[in-house]
């Protein structure tokens, strides 16, 4: 599978400088233009930014920072990781990627998600309990909108659109993906759109995941749509050695684990289920050659034609996220490459 697709994910986490200083949302901002700039230059395929409204993450708004990044870039790939549909309106979001595609000639790409975080809903001023609905029917109405041409629509959950176009246009159409956590029925919504399937892997053996992707391909094919390569996101890091790549990456992934944690009934997280996970769950930290070694073995796995490794986890430093880059760029991606064509 030499053609494997492989790129970095980030939320944007505010990272602390030398001194142990956070930076500011700002600060984070640029640091993430200039690690996508990184990407880039290493060969990266994507550069994946997520959505959070909260204080430890500094990305609001994934494709304003990557149009930044546009215009710095030459050929990565610029997707969001994932734009929370539900929150925000189908048609400006449309809207805004055909401009990040305009931008960087071609190279915009949007998954499309639910988010895992509720935040955006009351700050937007949208009710948790029409979760479902809304996701339902704002991705119906972004689907007919990638046809790019007048749509006539209808829903409740916001005005009815009759024989609406939709501006700007894209040159070669907009590159559409859908994320999934794990809900069989949402792997099943994607088939039906003919959409291509993100599947967020964070937690235990990659290979539980494999029967999603046979899910994926007999809906398709039973509905009569196109089954795309699908990809696979997973939390990572590499350093230059196992031990140095543990110790930079659990203390900063502790806190923002157990904080979320808190917020959803877990555990605090205990160092031995985080080396577990590091062994032979879906994480992916060590040096380049354990982590190559260990994505190879998942993309096989799963036979999966895409890997983004979310390489931030809370409050890093800048130094550290930096030299992840190019490690991943520069040596576990040619690594992986070569494996997984063996």
């Amino acid at each position: 599978m030499t053609d494997l697709v492989m790129g970095l994910d980030t939320f944007g986490d505010v990272p602390v400088d030398d001194a142990g200083v956070p930076l500011s949302h700002a600060q984070a901002i640029r640091q993430v233009v200039d690690e996508a700039v990184l990407a880039d230059e290493l060969g990266v395929d994507v550069i994946a930014l997520g959505e959070h409204h909260r204080p430890e993450y500094s990305i609001s708004t994934p494709e304003t920072v990557l149009a930044g990044i546009a215009t710095r870039t030459q050929r990565i790939k610029l997707a969001s990781g994932v734009t929370v549909l539900s929150s925000d309106d189908p048609v400006r979001v449309f809207q805004r990627f055909a401009t990040v595609d305009a931008l960087s000639d071609g190279r915009a790409q949007v998954i499309l998600g639910r988010g895992s975080f509720t935040e955006s809903f009351p700050l937007f001023g949208y009710d948790l309990s029409d979760y479902d609905v809304l996701f339902e029917e704002k991705l119906d109405l972004f689907a007919a909108l990638l046809d790019e041409k007048p749509v006539t629509w209808n829903g409740t959950t916001r005005a009815p659109l009759d024989d609406a176009d939709v501006f700007p246009k894209t040159e070669n159409g907009l590159d559409t993906w859908v994320g999934v956590g794990g809900s069989p029925q949402s792997v099943v919504r994607t088939a039906r759109y003919g959409l291509p399937l993100m599947l967020a892997i964070i937690g235990g053996p990659a290979g539980r995941f494999g029967p999603y992707i046979d899910l994926y391909r007999r809906a398709a094919e039973q509905l009569g749509t196109t089954p795309h390569p699908v990809g696979m996101h997973s939390p990572g890091f590499v350093a230059d050695t196992d031990e140095e790549a543990k110790e930079l990456f659990y203390p900063a992934y502790k806190v923002q684990r157990d904080r979320i944690g808190a917020l959803r009934g877990w555990p605090p997280l205990q160092r031995a289920e985080f080396d577990a996970e590091v062994t032979g769950g879906s994480m992916y930290v060590g040096a380049p050659e354990t982590v190559a070694r260990r994505i190879a073995d998942a993309v096989k796995t799963l036979g999966v034609g895409r890997f983004d490794m979310i390489y931030t986890a809370g409050a890093q430093p800048v130094s550290a996220r930096t030299r992840a880059v190019e490690l991943f760029g520069a040596k576990v991606m040619p690594m992986v490459r070569e494996m997984v064509a063996e």
